[in-house]
């Protein structure tokens, strides 16, 4: 299997599930995967809650986006671990889900996730409802083949603007065409706000170990994930991260990403910087 369901989807099986209350799943991240973004431990936990939300909504609904409270990181993830996910649903209707989320790795929690919100909009604008279908029939069954995924080539932040040990602002040349556009999503390709968050994340990185004498840090907690519209291939948006103390052994940082020539923000966050030492 390439391309559809291999380039960006982080589910190889639904181990359990009551459609639009609770979830667990699973998904191998492949040896040969390269780049695994931690980011994409929200990813694959999202997605599992997305499936228990469209089967509940009988395929004609999909959250797309949305709001996530409170993002907290206990481990990284590394070719070759099976993360296992587990949701569980607040509510579910026409407008929106809320969920609460976690994965583990070899029986430890390496992500939490708090009060995120979905908003619904209509899944034949994204996808078709019948290849969706057949494909929810499968990680229900027999699980998808282990290892289709390819792996995810980063995209490069371009400097604009450095204080350093304080601030930073960076440009995001979104692909015109990327592998992970097959799936997120093939009716309207968006750039997955998770790799817009890691990003983001990235450049923030850079300026809180500049804070912390260069010492390495380490993103523990995203709070107040806001993704505001959606970021098409071709895009060019502007991203800023601003730092300060969070107190012992910790860093805080604001995030935002800009469309490029318009004011509107296309996404932000908070995250909180635990100093390695």
């Amino acid at each position: 299997m390439t391309g559809r369901y291999a380039s960006f989807t982080f589910v190889d099986r639904i181990t359990a599930l009551e459609p639009g209350v609770a979830a667990k799943g699973s998904f191998h991240v492949p040896a040969h995967a390269g780049a695994f973004p931690s980011s994409l431990l929200a990813e694959a936990t999202g997605q599992l809650a997305a499936w228990a939300a469209v089967a509940k909504l009988d395929f004609r609904l999909r959250p797309v986006a949305g709001i996530a409270h409170e993002t907290i990181y206990l481990g990284a993830p590394r070719a070759g671990d099976t993360l296992e996910t587990q949701i569980r649903i607040d509510s579910c209707e026409d407008d929106a889900v809320a969920y609460q989320g976690w994965c583990r790795i070899g029986g430890a929690t390496v992500l939490e996730l708090h009060d995120c919100v979905g908003p619904m909009l209509p899944l034949s604008d994204f996808d078709d409802p019948a290849a969706m279908q057949a494909f929810y029939d499968v990680l229900r069954t027999t699980g998808a083949p282990l290892d289709r995924f390819a792996g995810i080539t980063i995209v490069p932040l371009v400097p604009l603007a450095h204080e350093p040990g304080r601030s930073a602002s960076a440009r995001l040349d979104v692909p015109r065409d990327a592998p992970y556009f097959a799936d997120h999503f093939p009716r309207r390709p968006v750039f997955p706000g998770t790799l817009l968050l890691d990003r983001m994340t990235t450049l923030a990185a850079g300026v809180a170990s500049e804070a912390a004498a260069g010492r390495q840090v380490f993103a523990r907690r995203v709070s107040d994930v806001k993704l505001r519209a959606f970021t098409e291939p071709g895009a060019t948006l502007t991203l800023h991260a601003a730092v300060e103390p969070g107190g012992d052994r910790a860093i805080l940082a604001t995030l935002e990403a800009r469309a490029e020539g318009q004011r509107r923000a296309v996404g932000g966050a908070r995250v909180e910087f635990e100093v390695v030492q």
